[in-house]
């Protein structure tokens, strides 16, 4: 098949296939005299589960240890184990980060009288000139997140 037929087939536009092959992380496939990709069965498999992958939010460099592991069929399990609890770590500490944001912009919008005058707490904050972004501060109180 063709890189519009393996993009269709994986669910990965032509321009991201052409990129992660560039990159090396799936094999470039087979071509044409005339230059044309051709892809089989086992190189549109190989897509599928980059972008599963993707899909899961792993980085490129740790997609690329999982492709290797899949693919070493005398690979120990732990060690994709460990990949998977190190992103699930990542994941966690990013809605920590998601969460802490919500609640500052929470209070900032309940501080916002949210009427025809200029005054408002949120341009306020924004503006304030802090080396600390403003979610990353210490509010005893919101949402028990400690902000």
């Amino acid at each position: 098949m063709n890189i519009g037929e393996a993009a269709a087939a994986s669910g990965i536009s032509a321009k991201m296939i052409r990129y992660y092959e560039s990159i090396g992380l799936v094999p470039s496939p087979m071509r044409t005299e005339s230059g044309y990709r051709v892809y089989s069965d086992a190189e549109v498999h190989i897509l599928r589960f980059v972008r599963h992958a993707r899909d899961l939010g792993f980085p490129v460099e740790q997609i690329r240890d999982l492709v290797t592991l899949w693919r070493d069929r005398s690979r120990a399990s732990n060690d994709v184990k460990q990949i998977a609890l190190a992103h699930v770590a990542m994941l966690e500490d990013k809605i920590r980060q998601l969460q802490a944001m919500a609640g500052t912009l929470r209070h900032l919008a309940a501080t916002c009288h949210g009427d025809e005058r200029p005054d408002c707490p949120i341009l306020d904050e924004l503006a304030a000139d802090r080396p600390e972004a403003p979610h990353r501060r210490r509010r005893p109180g919101l949402d028990g997140l400690g902000m």
